[in-house]
């Protein structure tokens, strides 16, 4: 890489909700150890009903559509010991040597960052903008969405266009493209 050594970013680690004292707008994982996990969802804070302990659960789009258009929407409501949010974690390290990780049924994985060379397609996908050796701002940019495939960008570089996550999903309910912005490969990874 030009201009200076590669950074990864950290990686995403799950921890119980029920550990979280505000869970509101946080990314979720839902499910039961031994069964699977469902990603790709937003909560709420927490809620007491009947003596039992719940989280309001919805899958992202409806969560961004919510927020954006300020409406009220159903989310469903899942047992708090069933929910584990992401947290960012310099912890999570990648598994070391094989291709394939095995992970316990437990809990649910931990998400370690990869290259965006290294995943073969990316359109969709969570990304990660590292900061490059000019930008003054130093902090990782989230919250990102791939809206292209590794092309030959205008001056040389790989790169891939990614928007913010907002725009992603206001795509989707709204038909607006989103504003997109191109980022080399070198800066960006799969989150």
């Amino acid at each position: 890489m030009a201009g200076g050594a590669e950074r990864t970013p950290a990686g995403i680690e799950l921890v119980p909700a029920a550990g979280v004292r505000s869970l509101r707008g946080l990314r979720a994982v839902v499910g039961l150890p031994g069964l699977g996990w469902r990603g790709d969802l937003r909560v709420d804070d927490a809620i007491v009903q009947a003596s039992r302990t719940f989280v309001p659960a919805l899958p992202e789009q409806e969560w961004y559509r919510a927020e954006s258009e300020q409406t009220e929407v159903f989310a469903p409501l899942v047992p708090l010991e069933r929910v584990w949010v992401e947290r960012v974690s310099t912890s999570v390290t990648p598994p070391s040597g094989a291709d394939l990780a095995l992970v316990s049924l437990d809990a649910p994985p931990a998400r370690v960052p990869r290259r965006v060379r290294e995943v073969p397609r990316v359109s969709g996908l969570r990304m990660v903008r590292v900061p490059g050796p000019d930008d003054k701002t130093g902090g990782d940019q989230r919250d990102l969405r791939a809206v292209t495939e590794a092309y030959n960008g205008v001056e040389g570089d790989i790169c891939v266009r990614v928007c913010r996550e907002v725009d992603w999903y206001r795509w989707a309910w709204s038909g607006q493209a989103p504003k997109t912005m191109e980022v080399p490969v070198h800066l960006l990874w799969v989150e």
